[in-house]
């Protein structure tokens, strides 16, 4: 007699880490944690009145939460509410976007050293997962361009990119964008697209105003501090719209998280306060690391990922050394980060005092 099982798609054993797994019991208790791109410097104050005010009736569904959330994004990105979609974070509407225009035969192609999470979402439709060389982690346009094939249905960009923080300006985003055919959708992943201040940046919403085959997804995760909201949109032609809206959950928000939102739009302070601090503190950090030795890639987003060219052992041992003083920053599960490490900016005292670390501890064993 044959013994059958359920089969799950055969691209969700493809599927695998992006990110090196720390053992909880590896070390002392983390007191400075700088591993995830959250916002050490929280969220808005009047966000945190607005959640807690919402608690009041969690035995109820909040009914379309899409028309509280989208008009308030649509006033505050000066955008058109028919062209937004929302979710519970940027990742949410990603990996819709896959599960809506990726299938069998089908490929995604992003940059090879892109937002290591990326492939997932091609595997677990059973897709494939295309990748351009890149140019010192950035973006290549040209090498883009000559990696599609007659299979591609999404070019995925992350502007700026996660873990490099590399920025592709906008001149270069319009001309991916000229070059791909009319019906590969080009995702602009812009998660951290409020920490830029490069005057030859562009978040891609004029990609979208003139044509049907661009989405820009954000995220309040990062700048707005709610990452535990889990609060997410998607700015698109408007049949996109209604294609990934389609496949979202009934309810995807939760109550808090959308009042939580509304409010944090509406305090540009908070914000603009974040923002102008990160790019301190960023700048600050980069400078004493480069000083002692550590190569810094230029950023662009709420962190620096820096390399240790000297030694490519040498990550994990600066790693494994800073675990052992409560620090903890991000290690990469890819060969092409092995001798690096990224770090979040956290808030003032604990940005400088990982720093001061990372040097010390560097100067011992580089």
């Amino acid at each position: 007699m044959t013994i059958s099982v359920p089969q799950a798609k055969s691209g969700i054993s493809s599927i695998k880490a992006h990110m090196v797994a720390t053992s909880a019991d590896a070390g002392p208790e983390i007191t400075i944690s700088l591993d995830s791109n959250e916002s050490a410097f929280g969220p808005s104050p009047k966000a945190l009145t607005a959640a807690a005010a919402a608690t009041d009736h969690l035995e109820r569904y909040l009914e379309n939460p899409a028309s509280i959330l989208v008009p308030a994004i649509a006033a505050s990105h000066g955008l058109e509410p028919e062209r937004l979609a929302i979710g519970f974070g940027s990742d949410d509407i990603l990996a819709r976007i896959a599960r809506a225009y990726l299938q069998p035969g089908t490929a995604l192609l992003r940059s090879q050293n892109s937002y290591l999470k990326v492939p997932n979402y091609a595997y677990a439709n059973d897709a494939e997962a295309l990748a351009a060389p890149d140019s010192n982690f950035c973006t290549d346009v040209d090498a883009m361009l000559a990696s599609l094939t007659p299979e591609t249905r999404i070019v995925y960009l992350a502007n700026p990119d996660n873990p490099s923080g590399a920025m592709l300006p906008g001149d270069e985003v319009r001309r991916l964008h000229a070059g791909l055919p009319g019906h590969v959708l080009l995702v602009i992943d812009g998660a951290y697209a409020e920490y830029v201040t490069d005057p030859a940046y562009a978040t891609g919403e004029d990609l979208v105003r003139a044509h049907d085959n661009v989405v820009v997804t954000r995220s309040f995760s990062k700048i707005h501090g709610l990452a535990g909201a889990r609060v997410g949109w998607a700015y698109a032609a408007p049949q996109v719209i209604d294609t990934i809206t389609r496949i979202g959950l009934t309810f995807p928000l939760a109550t808090p998280s959308l009042h939580a939102a509304v409010a944090a739009l509406a305090d540009e302070d908070h914000r603009n306060y974040v923002r102008n601090e990160t790019a301190k503190l960023r700048d600050e950090a980069t400078l004493k690391l480069t000083d002692a030795g550590i190569h810094v890639y230029p950023g662009h987003g709420n962190f620096v990922l820096m390399e240790m060219k000297s030694d490519k052992n040498l990550a994990p041992k600066l790693d494994a050394a800073l675990r052992q003083e409560g620090i903890s920053l991000r290690r990469f599960a890819s060969p092409a980060f092995d001798s690096c490490l990224r770090m979040t900016i956290g808030h003032h005292a604990e940005t400088r005092a990982a720093t001061a670390a990372l040097v010390r501890l560097y100067g011992e064993m580089a």
